[in-house]
């Protein structure tokens, strides 16, 4: 299997298992409206799913520093999502849903750490570029899934269109079968205490720490904007679900397609200037929202604001390999936990902001971004290769 078949496959991975996250976009809400929630407890939902699922990242990137055979891994994590995502539909209450999405989360979780780990250990001299190409597939998963579910709920309740957004991910289950026998195996590696020594060391530096920082609020402003936009939609302007899908995979389409080359161009002129005008864009679309526009303008507004945040986010994730440059499953799931974990906070204080009002929810959702931006100018270097302070 030829390097573009296999990075391919890793998309069409991602994209399956990422499938039913991607639709809990518009099932959380919908499950909010059936079970009377507040906005301040859908968000909560999505925080508590995040962070449990952000449990995995750590766990799984180290598996796949230490383990051989790889490809087991990544088979297993399919049916972790298909069976916890399938129980989660028969959750009765908040809480039990809380905890069977937060199980699910964790298979899923799980696959990102390997996967990316495999890719970026095999193309160290365009690390951003395969990241792109594997954060495609979640991106249109982002993209279809919500469009689909819009539509699923004008015909099931919110537990018939989980049950539905399972099935690609059983399939692909089948499938990875063989896929993964192309994985390459590696040297099975007993755990050597002074290269994790090392490794939390060159985190625990002002250039780590600031990396840490900007992760983490980027993934705020972006959980944010994602978790609350469905529900926006439907309370200020009594959209039907249909509509919020189509508008939402809308909002997400231009960024999914433009990681590839976003994540390409880092590594070309370097990570600051991407990520720089990527959080900075993002924060200036934000606060447009905040004086209400009128509804073709908002929705300009929103698209720009999500396609400029999720197009860096492989640029993201390379930054975090570039400044360890050591044990890329470990590092790109302690990226992942920041992201999806220390992140998924952004999705439970937009909520607070939006039972005040609307504008408070866009107004936070902008200064996360421009603290992302703000510490992206301090920590990228020039070149991908300059960042070691």
């Amino acid at each position: 299997m030829n390097n573009r078949t296999f990075m391919t496959w890793f998309a069409v991975g991602h994209l399956a298992n990422d499938w039913p996250i991607a639709a809990l976009w518009l099932i959380v809400p919908a499950a909010g409206v059936a079970m009377d929630l507040s906005p301040t407890e859908v968000g909560l939902l999505f925080t508590l799913f995040s962070v449990g699922g952000a449990i995995a990242y750590i766990p799984a990137g180290f598996l796949a520093d230490h383990v051989s055979n790889r490809g087991r891994l990544l088979v297993a994590t399919f049916w972790w999502v298909a069976i916890g995502y399938g129980l989660a539909a028969f959750s009765p209450e908040f809480w039990s849903l809380a905890v069977l999405l937060a199980v699910a989360g964790m298979g899923n979780a799980a696959w990102h750490p390997i996967a990316t780990g495999v890719l970026t250990r095999d193309n160290k001299d365009a690390r951003a570029r395969a990241l792109g190409m594997h954060a495609i597939g979640g991106s249109f998963a982002e993209v279809l899934a919500p469009l689909s579910v819009g539509f699923l709920l004008s015909v099931v309740d919110w537990r018939g269109a989980l049950l539905i957004s399972v099935i690609p991910t059983a399939l692909m289950g089948f499938c990875f079968i063989w896929v993964v026998r192309a994985v390459p195996y590696v040297e099975q590696k007993t755990v050597n205490r002074q290269d994790m020594l090392d490794l939390l060391h060159a985190w625990r530096g002002g250039s780590g720490l600031r990396i840490v920082g900007m992760i983490s609020l980027y993934n705020m402003s972006l959980f944010a904007m994602l978790s609350m936009i469905p529900l926006y939609l439907a309370a200020m302007h009594d959209l039907p679900p249909a509509t919020i899908g189509v508008i939402f995979a809308a909002l997400l389409i231009t960024g999914a397609i433009a990681q590839p080359w976003v994540g390409g161009l880092s590594d070309r002129v370097g990570r600051k200037p991407v990520l720089v005008i990527g959080n900075a864009t993002a924060a200036v679309a934000i606060a447009a929202l905040i004086f209400e526009p009128f509804f073709s303008l908002m929705i300009a507004a929103m698209a720009v604001a999500v396609a400029a945040l999720d197009s860096i986010r492989a640029a993201m994730l390379a930054i975090a390999v570039d400044h360890s440059d050591r044990n890329e499953g470990t590092t790109l799931g302690l990226a992942f936990v920041l992201m999806d974990g220390v992140g998924a906070f952004g999705a439970v204080l937009a909520g607070v902001a939006a039972g005040i009002s609307w504008p408070y929810m866009f107004g936070l959702a902008a200064v996360f971004s421009l603290g992302a931006a703000a510490l992206s100018a301090r920590t990228a270097g020039s070149a991908p290769s300059q960042d070691r302070s």
